[in-house]
């Protein structure tokens, strides 16, 4: 019930796009595709694959885990650079400001003119 309650909070949250196509289209070529379905029809015959199968119904969960990952590792390494950039713009907005403003060490230095 839990799951369930905290799948229909997600679906709330998700975007448009996200309800229309949730995943990423996939990679395989048609041949590839038809290949591994039939793969998938087929009895399995070693245990490893039976275990496997029982399985099968949370690969949707796992599609949406890894997106949702993936999205995190991408956002987290654009709030780095950002940070990075907006400390370049700090320290250069502090050279800027130092270089225009009159202070008491600019006067007690000799004037070049």
């Amino acid at each position: 019930q839990r799951v369930l309650r905290l799948a229909e909070m997600c679906r709330r949250l998700e975007t448009e796009e996200e309800k229309v196509l949730p995943f990423y289209p996939s990679s395989l070529v048609e041949g590839e595709q038809r290949d591994a379905q039939r793969i998938l029809e087929e009895t399995p015959v070693e245990p490893l694959a039976w275990a496997v199968q029982d399985y099968v119904g949370l690969e949707r969960f796992w599609q949406r885990f890894n997106k949702a990952k993936l999205e995190e590792q991408a956002l987290e390494r654009e709030r780095a650079a950002l940070s990075q950039r907006n400390r370049r713009l700090r320290e250069l907005l502090r050279q800027y400001l130092a270089g225009i403003s009159v202070s008491r060490e600019v006067l007690s230095e000799p004037n070049p003119l």
